[in-house]
């Protein structure tokens, strides 16, 4: 073997080599990226719709950048919206990483030019989301569909546009429209709602596995193909925390409304998720208990994969 020829294995290998170190230095750099706690939590302006009366609402979101952290923070000085009232329904408790469309903000039909701005402080970082009626950001159910990864970006179908949002309605007593609920620290209190949907999206069926073969385990290991978001369609109701400061535990536990992505992680964003088994009547009840007396909102929300429905619940937690 010629000189020539070690020398191009030699330029091969030392190519290779720094291939491998770049990707490992790549990986270790994005997993250095991802914290647990301690960071901050970014508001978001998601985009706007008018509504049949010629007013609009804003929507808003919210990217949390802890995985595990899930701060609180009551409106006020480091929780408001301006101008106007500081109070315009936003959380006051912040689930893990990307939360999109989680609430909307309503604004009158002569808004014209102005700005809404929401202003979060978490961990002493302040970021503020800025909300117009710019033509850019109008929101459609397509558009909603595709953010939230039930799409391929840029992409629709007959299915997709014929799609209509699920809806969920709490059972029992209601103040004033509103659904108010006592219980005591440590009682469970049963919430039950109704979800109906119109089947659409058709949810997407995957094989189910066979034994404990390679290819088995192999397919369980295997990460999404997308490079982003991507969510797999199907039905389900999730009861989370809205505001209110302590520990609350659902029973059943609920599948995640934000972007978790990992294998087997209760999220209709993770590898291998399987919507639910939906009741023929559609009502499905929770079991809820708190550790701490307050005033809770709790959050319904209804989701076929494509498009959602929110329900509230107050609860008042005494001693």
């Amino acid at each position: 073997m010629g000189l020539f020829s070690l020398t191009r294995q030699r330029q091969a290998v030392v190519a290779t080599l720094f291939v491998v170190l770049s990707l490992v230095a790549g990986a270790a750099s994005a997993a250095s990226a991802n914290y647990n706690k301690g960071q901050h939590v970014e508001p978001a302006y998601e985009g706007w719709r008018q509504l049949d009366d010629g007013s609009y609402v804003m929507m808003f979101g919210y990217h949390n950048e802890n995985w595990v952290e899930e701060p609180d923070v009551p409106v006020g000085e480091n929780n408001f919206f301006s101008p106007g009232a500081e109070d315009r329904g936003q959380p006051t408790h912040f689930l893990p990483k990307r939360n999109r469309f989680t609430f909307e903000v309503p604004v009158p039909a002569d808004w014209g030019d102005k700005e809404l701005q929401w202003s979060l402080t978490v961990n002493g970082v302040t970021k503020v989301a800025y909300g117009t009626l710019a033509r850019d950001y109008v929101v459609d159910n397509v558009v909603i569909a595709s953010e939230t990864g039930s799409l391929g970006a840029g992409t629709s179908s007959p299915e997709s546009r014929a799609n209509i949002p699920p809806t969920v309605e709490v059972q029992g007593d209601r103040v004033g429209g509103e659904v108010i609920r006592t219980v005591r620290v440590g009682e469970p209190l049963t919430l039950t709602a109704k979800v109906e949907d119109d089947g659409l999206p058709q949810p997407r069926s995957l094989a189910p596995f066979a034994g404990n073969g390679t290819a088995a385990k192999s397919r369980l290991l295997r990460p999404p193909v997308q490079i982003t978001v991507g969510k797999i369609n199907g039905l389900f109701l999730s009861w989370n925390v809205y505001r209110g400061e302590g520990n609350v535990t659902f029973d059943p536990p609920q599948s995640k409304p934000w972007e978790d992505t990992r294998t087997s992680a209760n999220s209709p964003w993770g590898a291998h998720w399987t919507p639910p088994v939906i009741p023929e009547d559609g009502m499905i009840d929770v079991n809820v208990t708190f550790d701490k007396p307050g005033t809770y909102v709790l959050w319904a929300r209804a989701d076929d994969g494509g498009l959602y429905h929110d329900e509230y619940v107050t609860v008042n937690v005494l001693p």
